[in-house]
């Protein structure tokens, strides 16, 4: 029995360790199925991701946009999860967190600046920067939270107190409070404004110390320093009193004056020459006006008081001619005007004005009317036999302007007779008093044809002037005409090379050549 009973407690408890292994040895269909749960598990996510071919309509897509929303923020804004940590590898918010916090905080505040901290030995984290006593760790700062639990913004936190040290505002150097505080005398001021130093002048009050401040700035022969104490004294001086310390400054005072007139500050500059008694200087600066006035029966009115101001005998002729020109100006503009809109005159139709005549120059107006008018009688304002006649025009002035208008009209008859004279005898001569040579060149640039062309380079005296623009301008009858006056047989034949095979100048040229009267130098 007793065989028996042990026999038998042996073999239960051969099975109960069997069982117990079998409960820490699961079997190969279990093992399957939690291989299969943690896959699942693993691949699994509270979040369901966006795919293009979701064919949901709006509102479904916005609710699952929520729910991820959401479970996003459960993810990151639950404390409860997630544990914080520090640089230092401590929680955010443990007892010994706060002792650390509070420890460095006193330490970097009695830390002197600019020290560096060593690492401590036996300490797998680095020791933390020097820092002001703030009450936002670096933690808590990404958080949102201050050390009390209240949120604040990014903005307040970056606008804090407490990062403002970091960044030390400059001063300037005190030296340069000098400036503004030191009593410079008039000579070191000088020398300041010299260098580009600014000073204060305000407190330069007697009229003593005003004018050795201008005595030392004419001194130093600078322009811009005796131009800023001018503007000084004119600012804090009455008239009176500068214009007659002026006076035996002369030269401060061409400053001045050059000053005013590029300001353009007439009236001070009238008061001052008035004081000088310079009548010529006053005249001439009140007639500068006129270019202020765009109106011209205005500028004219002005311009007519103007002429009896006291201005020297050549100004004062300047002044009267300007006068009458306007004027006539303004009748030429009214009557072409008219012209011109009814369509009556051919001239107007060919070539239509291109602009206003008033407030135009002499010799602009000379070309308007040689150029519209050239045949009206000397009695009308706008002929130019009448415009020579009263502003004393030039003959080569003259000439020059008709010229340059007829060529331009292909007037070829009104330029011929422009040159054309008549001796007492009868007989006519063609005379520039220009120079030939100059009408060729106008003539030329008015794409005038090559016969009227070696009409005038013929006239031209110089020989050497004449072949060079005979060639020039393929004016060949005159350079085969003056090869042959020069009896120089050697240049013609070479001439004949430059010429078209088979042309006018090549046969002549050649009968030339074969000609057994004439004699040649070569």
């Amino acid at each position: 029995m007793p065989s028996a009973v042990t026999a038998r407690a042996r073999l239960e408890a051969t099975r109960s360790a069997g069982s117990r292994a079998a409960s820490w040895f699961p079997s190969p269909a279990k093992m399957n199925r939690m291989k299969v749960d943690e896959e699942e598990y693993w691949h699994s996510s509270k979040c369901k991701a966006f795919t293009f071919d979701d064919e949901d309509d709006e509102l479904s897509q916005l609710k699952e946009s929520k729910r991820t929303v959401n479970s996003l923020r459960d993810i990151v804004d639950d404390d409860d999860e997630l544990e914080k940590f520090s640089w230092s590898g401590e929680p955010v918010g443990s007892i010994s967190w706060s002792i650390k916090e509070t420890a460095s905080s006193s330490s970097s505040s009695s830390t002197p600046e600019g020290k560096d901290s060593s690492l401590q030995k036996g300490s797998s984290s680095y020791a933390g920067f020097p820092k002001q006593a703030s009450s936002y760790s670096l933690s808590s700062f990404f958080k949102g939270r201050n050390k009390h639990g209240s949120f604040q913004s990014l903005s307040d936190a970056l606008t804090d107190t407490g990062f403002k040290n970091y960044a030390p505002e400059l001063r300037r150097p005190k030296a340069d409070y000098k400036d503004y505080s030191s009593d410079w005398s008039p000579k070191d001021t000088i020398r300041r404004l010299q260098r580009g130093k600014v000073c204060s002048l305000e407190r330069f009050r007697s009229l003593q110390d005003k004018l050795m401040l201008l005595d030392e700035a004419v001194a130093v022969h600078d322009g811009n320093v005796i131009t800023a104490i001018l503007i000084f004294l004119k600012r804090t001086l009455k008239k009176d009193i500068l214009f007659r310390e002026l006076e035996l400054r002369q030269v401060a005072l061409r400053h001045l004056i050059h000053f005013l007139k590029e300001t353009g500050d007439q009236k001070f500059l009238l008061d001052l020459l008035r004081f000088l008694d310079r009548t010529e200087e006053v005249a001439l600066t009140k007639y500068r006006e006129h270019l202020t006035i765009q109106d011209a029966e205005n500028r004219k009115d002005f311009l007519k008081g103007c002429i009896g101001l006291p201005f020297s005998l050549e100004d004062a002729a300047h002044v009267q001619d300007h006068y009458s020109l306007l004027e006539r100006q303004i009748i030429i503009e009214a009557n072409d005007r008219h012209l011109e809109s009814s369509g009556q005159t051919e001239i107007f139709r060919k070539y239509p004005r291109k602009a206003s005549i008033l407030n135009m120059p002499l010799v602009t107006t000379l070309f308007y009317s040689c150029f519209y008018h050239y045949m009206e009688a000397e009695g009308t304002f706008s002929s130019p036999a009448n415009l020579k006649k009263t502003f004393k025009i030039p003959d080569k002035q003259y000439v020059l302007t008709a010229l340059a208008a007829r060529a331009k009209l292909r007037a070829w008859h009104d330029v011929d007779a422009l040159f054309t004279t008549k001796n007492w005898l009868g007989y006519t001569k063609k005379k520039a008093p220009i120079g030939f040579h100059r009408v060729v060149e106008i003539l030329q640039r008015n794409s005038a044809p090559v016969q009227v062309l070696q009409e005038y380079v013929r006239l031209v005296e110089d020989v050497e002037t004449k072949l060079n623009l005979a060639m020039k301008y393929k004016c060949h009858d005159v350079v085969v005409e003056t090869y042959k006056d020069l009896k120089d047989r050697l240049q013609l034949m070479a001439y004949r090379c430059k010429v078209e095979r088979g042309s006018p100048a090549e046969e002549k040229i050649d009968s030339i050549l074969s000609n057994p009267q004439i004699r040649w130098k070569n």
